[in-house]
């Protein structure tokens, strides 16, 4: 589990090499953050700054994302 906590590796990937069902280490990985999470370190302020900022690029492409998907939706009527 430390593995994954520490690491950037993806569960799956770390499932995979250790010949585990990536459920299951999900399962564990989760079933550690939730008994541990008063040990993980706050956020630095560089962090929480980083961190709006994804949530804020997110947040347009979503935006992006629909208007494209109305779009692509009216253009494929038209073309009927």
């Amino acid at each position: 589990m430390k593995l994954v906590i520490e690491s950037s590796k993806p569960i799956a990937q770390v499932a995979r090499d250790l010949g585990l069902n990536a459920g299951t280490l999900t399962n564990w990985v989760n079933a550690y953050r939730r008994e541990h999470s008063d040990e993980e370190p706050a956020l630095t302020v560089e962090e929480r700054a980083r961190l709006k900022e994804q949530e804020r690029i997110i947040r347009e492409l979503r935006l992006e994302n629909e208007f494209l998907k109305k779009a692509a939706a009216y253009f494929a009527q038209e073309q009927q």
